[in-house]
């Protein structure tokens, strides 16, 4: 029979962060979608989509 696992166990694996820390920082990077717009020569848009991780010491120029 599988172990049963009590509410201590429980509390203290959902209080933990999940993700990496950053080196600079130490605050967790959290994975995010960035979508660009760019404008094509016949006037249509074009969205580029790319997954960045963001933390406090680059958060300011991912979001300008």
């Amino acid at each position: 029979m599988a172990k049963q696992t009590d509410f201590a166990e429980k509390a203290r694996k959902a209080s933990q962060e999940k993700g990496v820390k950053c080196p600079k920082c130490g605050t967790v990077k959290i994975p995010t979608l960035y979508v660009q717009a760019t404008a094509s020569k016949r006037g249509s848009y074009k969205f580029s989509r790319q997954n960045v991780q963001i933390c406090k010491c680059n958060e300011k120029q991912i979001l300008e």
